[in-house]
C-alpha cells in the first residue's frame, strides 16, 4: 500500500527542506517538497494532510521493564503521594478497592517526603488491613513489605537485607519480590505487557528494548512478551536477559543480549549502588553482586560468539569493576572482538574519564536515563543527600561522555522514570549541571538512532528513502535549530547548514503531542481514532 503524507516538516537529514514523504508498504519510498508530491497523489492509496505537523523518526526507549511498567499504568503508583501520610492513605483506599487480593505498589521516594522515611511493616499492615502487600521503591532496588507477604517468603528473613521494619533490599527483597509477582496469572501478565505497548506507541515510541532477567520478571514473562504480545502490538521490542554465563540461556530464550539488568549492583536512593566511598547519610558503601573475574570471562564469551553483553552499574566502584573485567576480556579474546559484539551498559551514573576511555576503545554503549537528573539532580535532591553535592555533582555527565566519543542510549527505565521521550530530551538539554548539557539535537539523536545502535542496527532511527516507516506525526509549536551560541527560530530548517528543525523545549515550551505513530508503515496509534 502507498501512503502519501504531505504538507508537513519532515525531520530527514537525507532531505532537510523535505515537506512530504511516500511509504511504500514497511519502507520510506521517497522524500520532498509538496509540489513534487503532487506526481504521487493519484498512485497513492492513502494520503494524509499534515497541515504543518512534525514528522519525525519514532522514538527507542532503551531500557523498559514492561510488564511493571503496564501494572503501574492501572496500578498502585505512589509516586505522586506528598507524604508518608498522603501514601498510607492512598494504600488504604487501595486495598479497600481490591477487596483483600494481593497489592502491588510502585513508586514511593522517601526523600520527597517531609518524614524523610519509608511506611513502617507495622505502618503497612495496619493501611492494608493486614492484607499481603509488596511495594517497590521509586528505584525499584528495594521495597516495603507487609507481615502477611513475609510470611509468604520465611526464607527472606535470612538473608542479606533483610529488615524487620519491612524495608528490605538485596536478596531479602529479590526473594519477595518473587513471591509478590507469582501472584499475577499469565493473563494479568499480558494485559499489563499490552497496556504498556500501548501507551508507549502514543508517545511516539516505536520500539523498546525489554531488560529482562531472573531477579525480575522471570523467563515466562520475558519470552511471553517476545513471542505473543510484542508481534500483535506492532512495536520492535528488543529484548536483553539479564544473566550471566555467557549466551547461551540469552539465546535460548530469543534475546538480543545476554545483558541489560544484570546486576553489578544496586541503585544510590536505596544505597545498594557499590561505592569507593560509603555514603553520605549511611555507613555503608553499598551492595556487589559480582567480581572483575566474572565480569572477564561473561564479556570473553559472549565477544566469541557475537553476541551483546552488558550489566546494570551505577555506583563509582561498581563501575571500577566493569572497567577492570572488560579490559581483561580484550586482552583475552582481542579489542576488535569485543568492540565487534558492541556491549552495552545500563545507567553508567558514575563515570570517570578512566572508565569513559575504556567505552569508547571498546565500543560500548551507555544506555542512560536523563530523567534521572531531572528528578534527583542538584544540590538539594536525592543525590545530593546521599552521596553529598561534590559528588552528586559529577553524576550522570552526558557531554562528557559525548565528548569523549560514548556512543549514548536514552531510555526511561520504566516504571522507575515514566515513558516519555521528550521529557527525557528536556532533561538532557537542562542537565542541573550546565556544563553536562546536550544539545536538543544530540539528545534527540541518542533517542532514536542511538536506540537502534545499542541494539546493533547501524541504520535504523533515520528517514530515508529505503529506511523502515517508522515515524511519528507531532503537533508542536516553532521548530527551531540550536546551535553552541544561537536558537535559529520558526524555521522547519536551518539554511546556512541544511539542518532540521526540532520543537522548541524550553521551560515554558509545552511538550509536542504526538497524533499517529507508524512502525514499519503499520498504524500502531492514532489520536483521531484513539
Amino acid at each position: 500500500m502507498l501512503t502519501l503524507l504531505r504538507g508537513g516538516h519532515i525531520y530527514s537529514h537525507e532531505d532537510p527542506f523535505a515537506t512530504s514523504l511516500l511509504i511504500d508498504g514497511e519502507t520510506i519510498a521517497w522524500l520532498g517538497s509538496d509540489e513534487a508530491a503532487n506526481l504521487h497523489t493519484d498512485a497513492a492509496d492513502v494520503v494524509v494532510e499534515l497541515d504543518g505537523a512534525l514528522v519525525t523518526p519514532t522514538f527507542v526507549d532503551a531500557h523498559v521493564h514492561t510488564t511493571a511498567t503496564g501494572m503501574t499504568l492501572a496500578g498502585l503508583d505512589l509516586a505522586g503521594a506528598a507524604s508518608l501520610a498522603n501514601a498510607l492513605e492512598r494504600i488504604a483506599a487501595h486495598c479497600r478497592q481490591l477487596r483483600g487480593r494481593i497489592v502491588l505498589g510502585h513508586g514511593w521516594d522517601e526523600t520527597q517526603w517531609p518524614e524523610r522515611r519509608p511506611p513502617t511493616r507495622e505502618e503497612l499492615d495496619r493501611a492494608s488491613f493486614g492484607g499481603v502487600v509488596y511495594l517497590s521503591r521509586v528505584d525499584v532496588h528495594s521495597c516495603v513489605a507487609s507481615s502477611a507477604l513475609l510470611a509468604a517468603a520465611p526464607e527472606a528473613g535470612a538473608m542479606t537485607g533483610f529488615s524487620a521494619d519491612g524495608w528490605l533490599t538485596q536478596d531479602a527483597h529479590h526473594a519477595v519480590r518473587k513471591v509478590a509477582l507469582e501472584s499475577v496469572n499469565p493473563e494479568q501478565r499480558r494485559e499489563a505487557q499490552r497496556r504498556c505497548l500501548k501507551h508507549a506507541a502514543s508517545l511516539g515510541i516505536g520500539s523498546i528494548h525489554e531488560l529482562g532477567g531472573p531477579d525480575i520478571s522471570g523467563s515466562e514473562d520475558f519470552v511471553d512478551l517476545l513471542t505473543n504480545i510484542a508481534p500483535d502490538s506492532g512495536l520492535d521490542v528488543v529484548g536483553y536477559w539479564g544473566e550471566g554465563g555467557g549466551p547461551t540461556i540469552a539465546r535460548a530464550l530469543g534475546a538480543r543480549g545476554a545483558g541489560g539488568d544484570h546486576f553489578v549492583d544496586g541503585a544510590i536512593g536505596s544505597r545498594t549502588a557499590f561505592l569507593t566511598k560509603p555514603y553520605t547519610d549511611a555507613d555503608t558503601s553499598g551492595a556487589v553482586y559480582t567480581t572483575a573475574a566474572t565480569i572477564r570471562d561473561h564479556v570473553a564469551a559472549c565477544s566469541e560468539a557475537g553476541v551483546q553483553a552488558g550489566y546494570h552499574v551505577i555506583g563509582d566502584a561498581a563501575m571500577e569493576l566493569v572497567v577492570a573485567g572488560f579490559n581483561e576480556a580484550a586482552e583475552r579474546v582481542g579489542a576488535d572482538t569485543v568492540r565487534s559484539a558492541r556491549h552495552r551498559l545500563e545507567h553508567v551514573e558514575m563515570v570517570d574519564d578512566h572508565a569513559m576511555r575504556m567505552l569508547t576503545n571498546l565500543g560500548v554503549v551507555a544506555s542512560v536515563q536523563p530523567v534521572f537528573d531531572a528528578w534527583w539532580g542538584g544540590e538539594s535532591a536525592m543525590y545530593a543527600e546521599r552521596l553529598g553535592t561534590d559528588r552528586a555533582s559529577t553524576l550522570n555527565p552526558f557531554a562528557s561522555m559525548l565528548s569523549a566519543g560514548v556512543p549514548l542510549a536514552f531510555g526511561s527505565d520504566a516504571p522507575v522514570t515514566p515513558l516519555g521521550p521528550w521529557a527525557a530530551i528536556r532533561a538532557a538539554a537542562t542537565h542541573h549541571q550546565p556544563k553536562q548539557r546536550l544539545p536538543v539535537r544530540a539528545a534527540f539523536s541518542a533517542h532514536t538512532r542511538g536506540g537502534w545502535r545499542a541494539a546493533g542496527d547501524l541504520s535504523g532511527g533515520a528517514i530515508a528513502i529505503g529506511a523502515a516507516a517508522s515515524v511519528a506525526v507531532w503537533e508542536c509549536g516553532d521548530l527551531i535549530v540550536e546551535t553552541p551560541d544561537t536558537r535559529v527560530a520558526a524555521w522547519s530548517t536551518d539554511p546556512r547548514a541544511g539542518v532540521p528543525g526540532l520543537p522548541a523545549l524550553g521551560e515554558d515550551d509545552p511538550d509536542p503531542v504526538c497524533l499517529s505513530t507508524l512502525v514499519r508503515g503499520r498504524s500502531v496509534f492514532d489520536r483521531a481514532g484513539a
